[in-house]
């Protein structure tokens, strides 16, 4: 049932997909046309308003409306799920304007492209763990957020910055733990000790911490080492889930 499922949808992204041509934008002036984009940005109409945007930038690429073209086309790209296209504008506009006053928020919106790299549309439908994903996306985000708080740590998006660092920590925490799990299970009790470890020196205040301790245990309980079981059981006590 679920496979009939995942095929009619794939079948209906497909349908929706073919049938949406390129428009041919007109050939208006800049300030019309900037006007009309604006316009479908507001209505959340993405795609018409990116191919108004794509216009301008490459008609008028040093333009009166160059900069700001380039801002709309981070953010439209970004909710139109356009991650590459939105990182690479993103790459070219902080090449071009190191020194822009809204050079936070071009970090800031890399940071939410990087996090929105973890996302995917058939893991979130079918609601899969993502956990043992590829964490790269992750922390490409956590160091973006970082470097804002470093930067501009009185911008209007430290503070969620901020909160979406915690939110990334717990997830790569989460990535490790499906490591040490992973090497539990392939009897390599070692690798499993020291990823284990790992985690809590280095996600200390974190569930995965705390559930790694478990993961420890077991390991040591497999290898004999009962000075090892006795002082991680009293870990465990005194970090109770």
């Amino acid at each position: 049932m679920k496979h009939q499922a995942l095929t009619g949808l794939l079948a209906l992204t497909m349908l929706f997909g073919c049938s949406s041509s390129e428009e041919i934008v007109p050939d208006v002036p800049p300030s019309e046309l900037y006007t009309d984009a604006k316009t479908a940005l507001q209505g959340g109409n993405w795609i018409t308003a990116i191919d108004k945007l794509e216009a301008l930038d490459s008609r008028y690429p040093f333009g009166a409306y160059s900069e700001q073209v380039q801002l709309d086309l981070i953010y439209a790209y970004y909710k139109n799920d356009d991650l590459a296209l939105g990182l690479a504008t993103i790459e070219r506009f902080i090449r071009l304007n190191p020194t822009h006053p809204k050079s936070d928020w071009v970090l800031y919106m890399r940071g939410l492209t990087h996090m929105a790299q973890d996302r995917n549309f058939m893991h979130d439908l079918f609601g899969t763990d993502r956990s043992d994903r590829d964490p790269e996306p992750v922390k490409k985000a956590f160091a973006d957020f970082k470097r804002l708080l470093e930067r501009y740590p009185n911008s209007v998006y430290a503070a969620d910055s901020q909160m979406r660092m915690r939110a990334l920590k717990n997830r790569l925490a989460e990535y490790d733990l499906a490591t040490a799990d992973f090497y539990l299970r392939r009897e390599a009790w070692i690798a499993a000790i020291n990823r284990a470890q790992e985690i809590q020196k280095t996600y200390p205040d974190t569930i995965a911490a705390r559930k790694s301790l478990e993961i420890q245990l077991q390991a040591y309980e497999q290898l004999g080492l009962e000075d090892a079981v006795t002082r991680t059981q009293e870990l465990i006590e005194l970090n109770p889930l």
